[in-house]
C-alpha cells in the first residue's frame, strides 16, 4: 500500500457508519463484473457501509477513536491483520496501523506518554511514532469484543504482515526512514507480536529479515521458512531461512527468487511469464540485509533476481502460498502468483495464477487470504477511475467474483478468517473500522 493514493479528507462524522443488525434490502446489480457467480448479487446496505450477498451480515466490532482497555485510543489506518485461536471460543486479532511520522493525530495517544513507555522509536517531539499494532479479543458466540489494547508502538507504516504457526503476528514496516530523518532509529523492519501477549511487546526489529519496503509475510509450517513481499514497482520476492525454526530473532539468511531467463515478471512491456505455466525458480543469497542504502532489490536484481510489480498480500494454504502484485500485468490491474515450495528434494514451482485484463473484474488486489473453501479473498486498494473498492473472491481455477463493495471511499485491508472458519474479519482503513462478517460460506458457486 502506498500513501501517495491515500485519501485523508475524512471527518469524525463518518464514524456514524455503524451497523450491527443484519443488512437486508432489495438486490442490486453487481457493482463490477463477475467471471463466475460467486455468492450471487450484492444487497444494498441501508447504512451505506458495505454491500454483501444475501444471507451475509456484518458487525462493526472496533473503530477509530474507541477507548481501549489500556486507556489509549484505537488508531486509524487499520491494515494487515491476523486471527488466532484464544481458547473458549475466542479469537485474538492482531491489527496493524499504517501510520507515518506526521500522522500522530490519527494514533493511539491523546496526550504525552511517559519516558519509559516501551516504544521502538520516538519523534522530535518525544512522542512514540504512531505506527504499531493493536490486539483485540473477540468472542465468537456473543459476537463482541471483550478487550483490546496497544501491543506494538513506535514503528512506522505497519502495513501488512503474516501469521506464524507458533501463534505470533509478523508486523511489517513499509517505510525505510533513516535515523535523523525525523526519527531516532532506522526503520524498514519486521517485528514479532505474540498473539497471547497482554500489553506492549518488547519492540525488537528482526534485522536479519532485511531492511526494505516490507509489505507482508507468510511462513511455511513444514520448514519455518518465511516468505516476504516488497511494495516497490521493482520489488523482489524474498525468503528468510531461520537459523532456529520459530526463533526468528536468532538470525538466519535472506534470499531472493530468480527465474532463469526472466528478469521481469511484471509483463508490462512484453509477456515474460505465461499464465498457468510452472517455472522452477532458484534463490539468490543476499548479503548485508540491513541495507542502509535501501538497495537490497537492486543488488538482488544484479545477481539475477526477478522483479515483481508491488508485491503485497501473501498467504499460506494447502502446501503453497499466493502473493499479489498490485500493479502487475499487461493491463497493470494486478497479478497473483502461486509458489509451491518443494519438499524432499523436489524443486519449487512458481506460476502466474491470475492476471487481470479488465479493471471491472479485478483492480489493484492487495491484502489477501485463503478462504476455508480454498478460494482466495482479495482486498482491493485502488483510487483510479474505477472508484469503488471491492472484496474479490478468486476460485481455484483462477476466476474472479465480487464478494463485497465498499460504500465509503477507502480500501479493504486485513482479510482473515477465524480459525474455525465461521467468521471473516476485515478492516476499512480510513477511518479504521474492523468488521466481523458471517454467513453461508459454503454456498459459493464456482461456475
Amino acid at each position: 500500500m502506498q500513501f501517495s493514493r491515500r485519501q485523508f479528507n475524512f471527518s469524525l462524522g463518518s464514524l456514524a457508519f455503524a451497523g450491527i443488525a443484519e443488512r437486508a434490502c432489495a438486490q442490486i446489480p453487481p457493482a463490477a463484473r463477475n467471471e463466475v457467480p460467486g455468492y450471487g448479487a450484492l444487497v444494498r446496505d441501508p447504512d451505506n457501509l458495505i454491500d454483501l450477498p444475501k444471507g451475509f451480515s456484518y458487525r462493526v466490532i472496533s473503530r477509530f477513536g474507541n477507548v481501549m482497555d489500556d486507556g489509549f485510543l484505537v488508531p486509524s489506518a487499520g491494515d494487515g491483520m491476523g486471527a488466532f485461536a484464544a481458547g473458549k471460543g475466542k479469537v485474538a486479532l492482531v491489527r496493524n496501523h499504517e501510520l507515518n511520522i506526521r500522522d500522530g493525530r490519527f494514533g493511539a495517544f491523546s496526550g504525552k506518554v511517559a519516558d519509559d513507555f516501551a516504544a521502538y522509536d520516538r519523534g522530535k517531539d518525544g512522542q512514540p511514532l504512531p505506527g504499531g499494532t493493536t490486539t483485540l479479543i473477540y468472542d465468537l458466540k456473543s459476537q463482541r469484543i471483550e478487550k483490546q489494547w496497544l501491543s506494538l508502538s513506535g514503528t512506522l507504516r505497519n502495513c501488512a504482515g503474516g501469521i506464524t504457526p507458533w501463534g505470533s503476528w509478523l508486523s511489517c514496516e513499509e517505510n525505510v526512514t533513516r535515523a535523523g530523518d525525523s526519527a531516532g532509529r532506522d526503520h524498514g523492519y519486521v517485528f514479532e507480536v505474540p498473539s497471547g501477549h497482554i500489553g506492549l511487546v518488547a519492540p525488537v526489529p528482526l534485522k536479519a529479515m532485511g531492511r526494505f519496503n516490507h509489505e507482508a509475510a507468510c511462513v511455511d509450517p513444514r520448514t519455518g521458512i518465511v516468505y516476504l513481499t516488497e511494495d516497490r514497482e521493482d520489488g523482489l520476492l524474498y525468503r528468510f531461512l531461520p537459523d532456529s525454526r520459530g526463533e526468528l530473532a536468532k538470525g538466519g539468511r535472506l534470499e531472493a527468487l530468480a527465474l532463469d531467463g526472466i528478469s521481469d515478471s511484471r509483463n508490462w512491456n512484453e509477456v515474460s511469464v505465461a499464465r498457468g505455466k510452472a517455472y522452477a525458480p532458484r534463490w539468490v543469497p543476499l548479503d548485508n540485509p540491513e541495507a542502509p542504502d535501501d538497495d537490497l532489490r537492486r543488488r538482488g536484481a544484479a545477481k539475477g533476481a526477478t522483479l515483481f510489480a508491488r508485491g503485497e498480500g501473501i498467504w499460506w494454504g494447502n502446501d503453497e502460498l499466493y502473493f499479489a502484485c498490485t500493479s502487475g500485468g499487461a493491463a497493470k490491474y494486478g497479478q497473483i502468483y502461486r509458489l509451491r515450495p518443494g519438499t524432499d528434494g523436489t524443486a519449487d514451482r512458481l506460476a502466474l495464477f491470475y492476471e487481470a485484463t479488465d479493471g471491472a473484474a479485478y483492480n489493484y488486489g492487495d491484502n489477501l487470504c485463503v478462504m476455508p473453501t480454498g478460494h482466495l479473498m482479495v482486498c482491493e486498494d485502488q483510487y483510479t477511475e474505477i472508484s469503488d473498492n471491492h472484496l474479490r473472491g478468486i476460485t481455484p481455477a483462477g476466476k474472479a467474483y465480487v464478494f463485497a463493495k465498499s460504500r465509503v471511499q477507502t480500501e479493504f485491508a486485513g482479510a482473515c478468517f477465524s480459525p474455525d472458519g465461521s467468521t471473516f474479519f476485515v478492516n476499512l482503513m480510513w477511518p479504521t473500522m474492523t468488521l466481523a462478517i458471517t454467513g453461508p460460506w459454503g454456498r459459493v458457486r464456482a461456475s
